[in-house]
């Protein structure tokens, strides 16, 4: 008992637990998205505008608990970088990704969705103009044919190969959105910390999503929406959105951001786990085998300097 009392102090302490929870958290997304869809009919506009009004106050908390970090003060070059960083991180890239999973697996999505460090290096090296080395090549080749594994054994297994390739297609829109996303963030997470910037930039995207559903959407529809909806919505904005960003927070102040990032590699296979067990989605070997492989790809990568962001996902 004393060894396992000391055994959770080391990993409250060091953050090992904080970033396996974060990655726990992350990987409910597309779970509770898959089981909100098949509850009843919710189309992907509502369903994220439901997650992110939820999610506001306690992105608003987030800011709050922020309030002793060192930072400096707001701008208003500060303010539109981070609607900026809003918009592709939270807003774009979320609804994406919602899109994408009313036409594919869990499991594929999380997988597809796990090939923006890829994009996030080519982004740098395109950035300083410098062309990608041949271990950046070779994990990306690995990580994209690990996709390519995964992909084409959805396409035969659904047999609608119509609607997999527009379901990748979106949420591959949403790894790019995101992607530009991290790889802005590096100057802001410096001035702001991680934490402040992340419940900042959250908040900005719950405004934004809540004015696009004011646009386009039926309220009325909305009120009359089961409550067993309201539920997935509410679980997803506070185990899914909300307490992983914080316990990412936590992890990255005690590990650092490339340890942090490696334990987040836990993601995929959480979510292909989880799709599973609750959903019912089958795992054949060349899922097994195409996620080896985006681990495997995505482990060779040389981790990005730079940003040490919270990826919200």
């Amino acid at each position: 008992m004393n060894a396992a009392y000391a055994f959770y102090r080391r990993c409250l302490s060091d953050g090992r637990l904080f970033a396996v929870l974060a990655a726990a958290g992350f990987s409910l997304k597309a779970i509770f998205v898959k089981l909100a869809y098949a509850a009843a009919p919710v189309d992907a506009v509502t369903l994220l505008a439901m997650r992110m009004g939820l999610a506001l106050p306690l992105f608003c908390w987030l800011v709050w608990l922020s309030r002793g970090q060192a930072g400096e003060r707001l701008n208003g070059r500060d303010g539109l970088r981070i609607l900026l960083l809003g918009m592709f991180g939270y807003y774009l890239s979320s609804l994406f990704d919602f899109y994408g999973l009313e036409y594919i697996s869990a499991g594929l999505e999380r997988l597809i969705l796990f090939s923006y460090p890829t994009l996030v290096l080519l982004l740098q090296a395109l950035a300083v103009r410098q062309w990608p080395g041949r271990q950046m090549l070779l994990g990306t080749g690995i990580c994209y044919g690990g996709l390519a594994v995964a992909f084409l054994h959805d396409v035969g297994a659904v047999g609608g190969g119509e609607q997999v390739m527009l379901g990748a297609a979106w949420v591959f829109a949403s790894a790019v959105t995101f992607a530009l996303y991290y790889f802005g963030t590096g100057v802001m997470v410096r001035r702001l910390g991680s934490m402040r910037l992340a419940g900042l930039a959250g908040g900005a995207s719950a405004l934004m999503v809540l004015a696009h559903y004011a646009l386009v959407g039926d309220m009325a529809q909305l009120i009359a929406l089961p409550g067993e909806i309201w539920l997935y919505a509410a679980l997803m904005a506070v185990f899914a959105t909300a307490l992983p960003v914080y316990w990412m927070a936590l992890a990255v102040q005690r590990l650092g951001a490339a340890h942090t990032a490696a334990i987040g590699n836990l993601g995929p296979v959480m979510t292909v786990f989880l799709a599973w067990l609750v959903l019912s989605e089958t795992i054949s070997l060349y899922q097994v085998f195409g996620l080896a492989l985006v681990l495997f790809g995505v482990s060779r990568l040389k981790p990005v300097r730079a940003p040490t962001t919270l990826p919200l996902k």
